[in-house]
């Protein structure tokens, strides 16, 4: 079986998500986090100078750093030079994929401050785990080599609001809100606001979803190979607030 940096290969990819027990990438991975790049690139990426996937706490670590530049008006705004395209148009290594909520306010590449290839970014309403997403995932981490998937929600997120509402919605509105409520029920009796605490309740049980229904990201994750984190965005502050 192919391999990309010790991940299964493009073409095994199917065959891999077929079987019932999961054997993603026996050989042990180094650790390596990416050197941080300018605004303008070094050079083309070749077979020789391909990085290696960077270890889930480095990842976390360069996800808290570009939110930082961020949030105090210090973006650099890397890895968005034409070489940058250049390289990128051969092959992606990125080192995080994010489960995001498809609010136009809520960009991972500006919020995180980073460039082409940096993230796989997966957007629903309401940061879901469907299985279209899901899938996208899969294929972010078994064969891009991401080691980290990011769960993103974001304060006065819509689909949430309406599924504490619980009220009839119109066309497919209503299939999302469906995958939210579960996570609203675990905190209907909570103290303190709704809202506040179904959006964090979300992430969570969202990120518990990816681990319980891919057999891939499980083997991922027991191979050590793979961590999922949370986290809620500010929409004021542009802050990530990361959750354990």
């Amino acid at each position: 079986m192919s391999k990309i940096n010790g991940f299964v290969g493009r073409r095994n990819f199917l065959k891999l998500a077929g079987v019932g027990s999961v054997t993603v990438g026996a050989s042990a991975v180094g650790s390596v986090l990416w050197q941080r790049e300018p605004a303008i690139a070094q050079k083309p990426a070749t077979t020789e100078t391909k990085p290696q996937p960077v270890n889930p706490q480095a990842a976390l670590a360069r996800l808290i750093e570009g939110n930082k530049r961020f949030v105090e008006g210090k973006r650099l705004n890397p890895n968005q030079s034409r070489l940058r395209l250049q390289e990128t148009a051969v092959a992606q290594y990125p080192f995080v994929a994010i489960l995001g909520c498809a609010d136009s306010r809520v960009p991972a590449e500006i919020v995180f401050d980073q460039g082409l290839g940096d993230l796989f970014v997966v957007r629903v309403a309401g940061n879901v785990a469907s299985q279209t997403a899901i899938g996208s995932l899969e294929f972010a981490t078994a064969v891009l080599g991401a080691q980290l998937i990011m769960v993103l929600g974001h304060a006065r997120c819509g689909a949430v609001v309406a599924a504490t509402k619980g009220e009839p919605l119109p066309g497919r509105i209503g299939v999302f809100v469906e995958e939210i409520k579960p996570a609203v029920e675990r905190v209907r009796n909570k103290t303190g606001d709704l809202e506040e605490n179904s959006i964090i309740a979300n992430v969570q049980y969202q990120a518990e979803k990816l681990g319980e229904s891919s057999t891939i990201l499980r083997g991922l994750i027991k191979e050590g190979k793979l961590k999922i984190a949370g986290g809620r965005y500010d929409l004021a502050s542009g802050k990530v607030s990361f959750l354990t």
